[in-house]
């Protein structure tokens, strides 16, 4: 069985890794192992043992993303991530800030955050959705560009709608036009191939935790060595006076912000060895088979629900979504799980995303695939989704507006 790597409960079709990821247990072991070496002797190993694994950890990310190590530094998530580099520029009123309107909450609550402090003004990007061609995001995207824009914060891969953005050419249409891209990569470590220093960003974050398969808490925040004077962590500690010479400022900041489980970081490296063996053709052919996986299970929500399929298919990676019809009842269930989502999961023991976007009268079903999942697990899913909206009338519906 694919899922016995992991300790996922066998009763629960789970299907949807983007949210959170899933260690596999190889993965929890090396670090219940960094624990415990921690918890023999805790002096010895943070002030001896811990900033050579930290390096390797570091080392390791660095090559399997493309980047330099001396570029990177750890971070708990990519929303961490997002916040030290907004937090430490500086904006005046007047300045534009220009992201889409399928950026991430989390951050766009940070972008509005920091417009509210600073008096500059956010410029939203209108990238429509279903769509044709990553050129409409380009043409969205680089038609909001004005003399004032300052800095654009833009998604490598939509938590909403799962569409892959044309990263490297927004960039270079961006550097073009001198401005700095902050780019929020939380999903695309381990879902997609990287070269951070070819799609030539200023800054990168991404998240270790979800295709990566690293626990939670690991993540990395790029930053081009050009841009490091002034960016700061959210948490200012020890390296901000450091004396030390054969650091950066930016990794001797970065690297220590205060006593925390480190375990994440350093195992890094280690489920990117584990992941990168479960197939003979290493994680080239882990990707390409999760990316097969996603088109196929989408196709099968579409063909049972009768809906066109959103995007192109170059435009998805392990993530795919199907927006279903309006609903109009604007119901939230407790806890802000929308209803449809938590009859899936009360009555069928589906785990999958229901998002209301770009408002709540919309509904997207988000399907992830990961290395555990299955074909009929997404026929599941289609089966249960017919009998809790009724494919007939979502049918007649459709028929009658055409």
């Amino acid at each position: 069985m694919n899922s016995e790597h992991w300790l996922l409960d066998r009763d629960i079709t789970f299907l949807n890794h983007g949210s959170f990821g899933a260690c596999p247990i190889p993965v929890l072991e090396a670090q219940t192992s960094f624990r415990e070496q921690l918890e023999r002797e805790p002096l010895r190993f943070l002030m001896r043992e811990f900033e050579p694994l930290l390096d390797n950890a570091r080392n390791q990310l660095a090559a399997f993303i493309g980047a330099s190590e001396e570029e990177l530094a750890f971070v708990p998530n990519a929303t961490t991530g997002v916040n030290a580099i907004l937090r430490s520029l500086f904006f005046a009123p007047g300045d534009e800030l220009l992201t889409t309107n399928q950026e991430y909450n989390a951050c766009r609550n940070t972008l509005d955050f920091i417009a509210e402090r600073t008096g500059a003004k956010i410029i939203v990007a209108e990238v429509p959705f279903p769509i044709e061609s990553p050129q409409q995001i380009i043409e969205a995207i680089i038609k909001c560009v004005s003399p004032q824009t300052k800095l654009a914060l833009l998604d490598h891969i939509v938590s909403q709608t799962g569409l892959i953005f044309p990263i490297k050419q927004l960039v270079g249409e961006l550097a073009n036009r001198g401005v700095d891209v902050l780019v929020d990569g939380a999903h695309a470590p381990g879902m997609l191939p990287l070269n951070l220093e070819e799609i030539g960003a200023a800054y990168y974050t991404g998240n270790c935790h979800k295709w990566l398969c690293a626990p939670k808490g690991a993540a990395f925040l790029y930053v081009r060595r050009d841009k490091q004077d002034g960016i700061r962590p959210t948490t200012i500690s020890h390296g901000a006076n450091s004396p030390r010479a054969d650091k950066s400022r930016f990794q001797l900041e970065f690297d220590w912000m205060g006593t925390v489980d480190p375990s994440p970081y350093l195992c890094v490296p280690v489920a990117i060895d584990f992941m990168g063996s479960l197939l003979s053709g290493g994680w080239p052919e882990l990707m390409a088979k999760n990316h097969a996986l996603a088109l196929a299970g989408r196709q099968i929500l579409a063909d049972k629900l009768d809906l066109p399929l959103p995007c192109p298919d170059e435009m998805v990676g392990s993530m795919a979504v199907v927006p279903l019809l309006d609903d109009k009842s604007d119901a939230v269930a407790t806890g802000g799980i929308p209803p449809l989502q938590e009859a899936l999961w009360q009555i069928f023991k589906i785990e999958v995303p229901v998002i209301p976007w770009p408002d709540s009268s919309k509904r997207l079903v988000r399907i992830s695939a990961q290395f555990y999942n299955t074909l009929p697990q997404y026929e599941y899913l289609a089966k249960a989704l017919v009998e809790l909206t009724g494919i007939s009338a979502y049918s007649a519906t459709k028929k009658s507006n055409t």
